[in-house]
């Protein structure tokens, strides 16, 4: 029996089979068509009466005794998820009386069968399904959305239990599905599968299988069902996952637990409810610890995220573009720091095409990134981070209408500068990768570059083009608008490759560096060929220091330097392909640092 339980749990396949689900008999869809005149009216004539109260009206297949089939049998549903006015019973009895007086006025033969929400929902309690199948077999008239909610879920509970059979040892609807408030078009269920002598596939492989399996079958009985516009949502548990969520005291499952309704059990599910109601499932001290730690570390995550979208995000959202806007008046690359002087040296005072306060915009944001990075600014309010993205949002603004003034101006005499431009960021770009020397940009871009895979062929296309437009343009063949158009390719193309040098700019520096720790400070050594760059207090980075390195590794002539002299330093500089670290640095860091200097690895 171990045997056979494996092979039906750990290798399941989509059967080609068309599965015995309930379908609604040719007999009612015959007498619906019948009576079509007759239904409509007792639908309107109850719902005139009982709008609020009715959930669904549906059809039912005749009784089997029946023998001439004459009685039209309506199962009407009544919401009494909220009946504070009258007892649920007082409710039923008025009801009925009401709605068979309704249904004999319309045709003596129509047998209305009045039934609560809340009937159905403790018939599920108690294990008598019966009422689901009557249900799944039935034709609609007015849903609300629940009678097409338990028909899907009907098909779909046949379709699984056909499939897996007695591996299913739960079929549970979502507690909102049974309260009235839920969304008629969104169904939930769970299902619980018995995979307790698994043996040949992992339980993650066992898991992946049967989702994809019973999530293949939830569109088909969509389908079957004809509910158009439902999602069937449905989420698959295997049972030894089930148990570890409640003794974690996953919330999820104890929400599930507490208002799932089975629509179908093995004698599990509801053990496991009385248990909860009684009281004796209780989160162990462990998950209790376990769900505290999980909230301080949320709060920290949510902490840092709204620091990076000021520290990141926002910060580079404005500095990009600004960038751009200096590349596209012909200036190359600049660094961070020189973006913000040259903003105001060549836009406001020299141009005079940008107003002072968005390079003051720029300047506060970039302020806030550094402040971050530094480690003086550890929290920021939503307030503020609304004041700066508000800022921000207007300094984009007047980017675009600045790059639009930078374009007129230049329109046709920047040619020469945007071609020297893409020739500076091609040739940069080529170097950065190899340490060839630049001879045939042209080549040496689609070989190193491009038939590598590091950049895609459209940018091979661009630099053709913008090549080819050159010389059409020094012999006076291109017209304005050709020259806008290779203008707007040519700043496409200089952004990405930017983009691109910075990234491996980024990976290049961080294979330069060492960090270290004395006391209770962490400082940083950048070694560029035959200088390097240190930083004695990382939350102080404007104190920088550099020094000669020689060739066995020291050291040597320590003086005071900036921010701006390692910056510019980077920019030009090759960083070695591989930095080694040797003994006699060591040495160096215990003479500046003292003795008990520490060397962070993988930090």
């Amino acid at each position: 029996m171990a045997d056979e339980k494996e092979n039906k749990t750990e290798e399941p396949q989509e059967g080609s089979e068309q599965p015995d689900f309930p379908q609604i008999p040719p007999e009612v869809k015959e007498k619906l068509e019948q009576i079509k005149g007759k239904i409509e009216k007792f639908k309107t004539e109850v719902l005139k009466k009982f709008d609020k109260y009715i959930l669904g009206i549906e059809l039912l297949p005749p009784d089997k005794e029946d023998k001439e089939k004459k009685d039209i049998n309506v199962l009407v549903l009544v919401d009494d998820s909220d009946s504070t006015k009258m007892p649920k019973e007082e409710l039923n009895t008025k009801l009925t009386g009401i709605i068979e007086q309704l249904a004999k006025e319309v045709d003596p033969h129509l047998k209305p069968q009045t039934m609560l929400l809340s009937e159905i929902k403790e018939s599920c309690f108690d294990g008598k399904y019966e009422v689901l199948e009557m249900i799944a077999q039935g034709g609609i008239v007015y849903d609300k959305g629940i009678l097409g909610a338990l028909k899907v879920s009907e098909i779909h509970k046949t379709m699984a239990i056909k499939k897996f059979e007695k591996y299913v040892i739960g079929y549970v609807a979502a507690g909102s599905l049974f309260r009235g408030d839920s969304n008629p078009n969104d169904i939930d269920v769970y299902i619980i599968i018995d995979d307790t002598d698994v043996k040949k596939m992992s339980r993650a492989e066992l898991k992946d299988k049967l989702r994809a399996i019973i999530i293949g079958m939830g569109y088909e009985a969509s389908r079957f069902a004809g509910i158009e516009g439902a999602q069937f949502h449905v989420q698959t548990y295997i049972l030894t996952d089930f148990w570890d969520s409640i003794r974690d005291a996953n919330p999820v499952i104890f929400t599930f637990l507490r208002d799932g309704v089975p629509l179908y059990d093995r004698g599990v599910f509801m053990p496991w409810k009385l248990l909860l109601q009684q009281g004796k499932i209780k989160p162990s001290p462990e998950a209790i610890d376990m769900n505290m730690d999980i909230g301080e570390k949320l709060l920290q995550r949510v902490k840092a995220k709204l620091l990076s979208v000021v520290g990141e995000d926002l910060y580079y959202a404005a500095l990009n573009p600004s960038q751009a806007a200096l590349m596209l008046y012909g200036i190359p690359p600049p660094t961070p720091k020189e973006t913000v002087q040259l903003l105001d040296e060549i836009f406001v005072k020299k141009e005079k095409l940008l107003e002072k306060k968005y390079v003051d915009t720029l300047d506060k944001v970039r302020k806030a990134y550094k402040d971050i990075e530094h480690g003086k600014m550890k929290e920021i309010t939503g307030k503020e981070i609304d004041d700066l993205l508000t800022d921000v949002e207007a300094y984009l603004k007047r980017i675009r209408r600045l790059f639009t003034q930078i374009e007129k101006k230049s329109e046709v005499t920047n040619m020469e500068e945007l071609y020297d431009t893409v020739m500076a960021v091609t040739r940069d770009a080529i170097r950065i990768s190899t340490d060839k020397k630049v001879t045939d940009i042209e080549k040496q871009f689609k070989e190193d570059l491009v038939d590598e895979g590091k950049l895609p062929d459209k940018l091979y296309k661009i630099l053709k083009t913008i090549t080819k437009a050159k010389k059409d343009f020094d012999e006076k063949k291109m017209s304005r608008q050709e020259v806008y158009k290779i203008g707007k390719e040519a700043r496409t193309y200089i952004k990405v490759l930017i983009e691109f040098i910075q990234r491996n700019r980024g990976i290049e520096l961080e294979r330069a560096k060492i960090r270290f720790k004395y006391g209770d400070k962490f400082g940083e050594v950048v070694l560029l060929e035959k200088i390097a760059f240190i930083t004695p207090d990382l939350e102080n980075r404007e104190e920088v220091q550099k020094a000669d390195l020689n060739h066995h590794g020291s050291l040597d002539n320590v003086q005071k330097s900036s921010l701006e002299e390692m910056e510019t330093h980077m920019k030009d500089v090759k960083i070695p392909e591989k930095v080694f670290i040797k003994e006699k640095i060591f040495e160096s860091l215990k003479g500046l640092f003292g003795k008990d200097v520490e060397v962070l690895i993988s930090y």
